[in-house]
């Protein structure tokens, strides 16, 4: 039950270590010491990665001019003493404003402080407050060169909970002292615990505290472990954190997987034909091989590119744009088309394998590729309990990361949306339907993703909150090239599932065109006629993501128009504006051959437009978004619907054209200083 911290008792400021003695308070406060003697190298930044501590101390830090924070801070300490699960020495509270010596905590700790957790209560004043003088020598501590940069490294996590009053207070002044604090000691080494948390004084503050403690708590007794833990540093240089973005997105060693590994390592289909002959002779599905294998090539190369590997053959992977959400710093185009929160969002497949080899993939051809499932299967139970708990695991990574928002770090253990694409081919796996059928139970939405080579597949698949086709070329000759497919009758493919899109006529279907400059930016008519076959309620157009030279993108007669001769560049990556000029082609085609599309939405951000059927633009007002709730109550209902039953109207900052171009201006839009070097020297053709 939730104390009522405004009416709680003034705790003496002791240590519930065990003796009872009082802790020594001082009205005068000591300038903190220079530091004589040898001069410590700055090394990098980058965030602890040490375990929390299964038992230390724990020490509540709060500064108070009112007596506010040290009713939160005694109340703090109370509810970690409670809790049976927390096993630690002591649990200590100290008032900042009459510490004596700051220098034995932040600067130079005291070795009976090795492991400790160090926690802060501290409220946000306009006037000049005792907490300055705490956050001034944060400051001069990682700014002095003869202190080493990282003094608080051998802590075993910190946290920090801000107070304030957003009355009259602008956003980015609301518990500012609490974001000081909690940026000051993570540059100084000490490994983020959990993200910082607010309460509004003026507002729920009690609520927004008790969610904050309960979560840590969470946190404190189920620690990540070593190598669960994010290596990302507390620096204020976008272009650092942009580096490790790519290098958590590209992986460049695995990227050369191909001609590291033997040709038993990566084995074409055209080559297993009596690998293939064996497993079609035994009709025991679990006798037969996995597909991903423990310390085999595939599945080293994919955990490196950041997957977490489920049972043997599943996988799931956090997206850039769910750590993007987290920080407030905005979530991916399907949040401006859908009303998908990338926070929310589980980004996952139940089949690693594929049956094409695009140009563009992800993967690079590190992933199994196949025609036919000839592996071992897996219950659909253990892949969402898999998937779901990797996923978890790598939310909780995210608790070190600077910015990241408390809310919705907090909200981000209840996932509503799944995104079944990441590498492979979801479609693919045997048991499709009851998956989706798991999620459904769930309450999450299912958003799948297939590339039009399985048609028996995409006729017996049950309803989807959103059924997607990649749709990568407009002739036969082009989708060779580009898809590489692994079917001989690729093509023949291709076309029957166009026209079983067009039959499911109670599915929410959505045309994917990847556009890829030298490939396939320029054929427009053609792709206006695929879309005349199947009638898609949406066609998404994206230009290509780069993710690092592929050798695995020479086509079989050798160089394309824009790629060397084995690789994808960033020559091949088209502009925004570039994208946009195709979508308006296309619009004006789509209109040409009298067919009922207008373009509806974008998200620039990702490159990305929406071109929508008229019938979802009601009364002048587009409705490209999902009514959840309603959806999962129609299923429910056990009644057949349409995707017109379950439509959400779309606002107004996502439409096509809007000064936002789909950024939800709740966010913060964060350019790096490379990004904005880039876009200021770059020239659209």
């Amino acid at each position: 039950m939730a104390v009522d911290l405004t009416n709680a008792a003034l705790a003496p400021t002791e240590s519930s270590s065990g003796n009872g003695s009082a802790v020594a308070v001082s009205t005068t406060r000591t300038a903190r010491k220079a530091r004589a003697g040898k001069v410590f190298t700055r090394r990098s930044k980058n965030a602890n990665t040490q375990p929390l501590p299964t038992k230390s101390d724990i020490y509540i830090f709060y500064s108070t001019l009112t007596g506010t924070s040290e009713k939160y801070a005694s109340h703090l300490q109370a509810t970690l003493s409670q809790h049976s699960q927390l096993s630690t020495r002591g649990i200590h509270t100290q008032n900042l404003d009459y510490l004596d010596d700051l220098d034995t905590y932040f600067v130079a700790p005291a070795r009976f402080l090795e492991n400790a957790v160090y926690l802060f209560v501290v409220p946000s004043y306009a006037s000049e407050s005792p907490l300055d003088f705490f956050t001034e020598t944060l400051k001069d501590t990682y700014n002095d060169f003869r202190i080493d940069s990282r003094p608080l490294r051998n802590l075993g996590g910190y946290a920090v909970f801000g107070l304030g009053d957003r009355e009259g207070w602008d956003d980015d002044m609301y518990c500012y002292q609490a974001m000081e604090v909690d940026k000051y000691l993570g540059k100084l080494g000490a490994p983020r615990a959990f993200p910082v948390g607010t309460g509004n004084v003026s507002g729920k503050a009690n609520d927004e505290y008790e969610e904050w403690i309960k979560h840590l708590i969470d946190t404190l007794t189920d620690p990540a472990s070593v190598g669960e833990m994010i290596d990302i540093g507390d620096s204020d240089d976008e272009g650092i954190e942009a580096e490790n973005e790519e290098i958590d997105n590209a992986q460049p060693a695995s990227l050369r997987l191909s001609k590291a590994t033997s040709a038993k390592d990566v084995i074409d289909v055209e080559d297993m034909g009596l690998i293939i002959e064996k497993s079609r002779a035994s009709s025991d599905l679990t006798t037969r091989k996995e597909m991903v294998g423990q310390d085999t090539p595939t599945y080293n190369a994919l955990t490196k590119q950041g997957y977490t590997i489920v049972g043997s053959h599943s996988g799931v992977k956090i997206c850039r744009w769910t750590k993007s959400a987290l920080r407030g710093r905005g979530s991916c185009y399907k949040f401006a088309f859908y009303g998908i929160k990338s926070h929310l969002c589980m980004e996952t497949t139940p089949s690693l394998s594929c049956s094409n080899k695009c140009v563009f993939c992800w993967r690079h051809g590190t992933n199994p590729v196949g025609t036919t499932w000839r592996w071992q299967v897996d219950p659909p139970d253990l892949i969402l309990k898999g998937a779901l708990e990797g996923h978890y695991r790598k939310i909780k990574q995210m608790r070190g990361v600077p910015g990241v928002q408390a809310a919705r770090f907090a909200e981000a253990f209840t996932v509503r949306h799944c995104a079944l694409s990441l590498v492979g081919e979801p479609i693919f796996y045997p048991h499709i339907n009851e998956f989706v059928g798991m999620l459904h139970e769930r309450n999450i939405s299912s958003f799948l993703v297939c590339n039009a080579q399985h048609p028996e597949q995409l006729n017996a698949l049950d309803q989807v909150t959103q059924l997607y086709v990649s749709i990568d070329a407009s002739d036969k000759e082009s989708l060779r090239r580009i898809d590489r497919p692994l079917h001989r009758d690729f093509w023949e493919r291709f076309n029957r599932c166009l026209d079983i899109l067009r039959n499911k006529t109670r599915q929410r279907t959505v045309f994917r065109l990847t556009l890829v400059k030298g490939f396939n930016a320029s054929e427009v008519l053609g792709y206006a006629k695929l879309v005349a076959q199947a009638l898609p309620c949406f066609i998404e157009i994206k230009g290509v993501t780069y993710c690092g030279t592929s050798s695995a993108t020479s086509g079989p007669n050798g160089a394309f128009k824009g790629a060397s001769k084995d690789s994808l560049t960033m020559a091949n990556v088209p502009f925004y504006e570039e994208v946009r000029e195709f979508v308006l082609q296309l619009d004006a085609s789509l209109k040409d051959l009298g067919l009922n599309y207008d373009i509806a939405a974008e998200h620039a951000h990702s490159c990305c437009i929406l071109i929508a059927q008229k019938r979802f633009k009601i009364d002048g007002e587009w409705y490209t978004h999902i009514d959840y709730n309603r959806f999962f109550e129609l299923l429910r209902q056990g009644v057949e619907f349409g995707p017109m039953d379950y439509i959400a109207k779309s606002p107004s900052w996502a439409l096509f054209g809007s000064e936002q171009a789909g950024f939800n201006p709740e966010d913060e839009r964060v350019v790096s200083k490379k990004s904005k070097a880039y876009k200021s020297e770059r020239l659209v053709i």
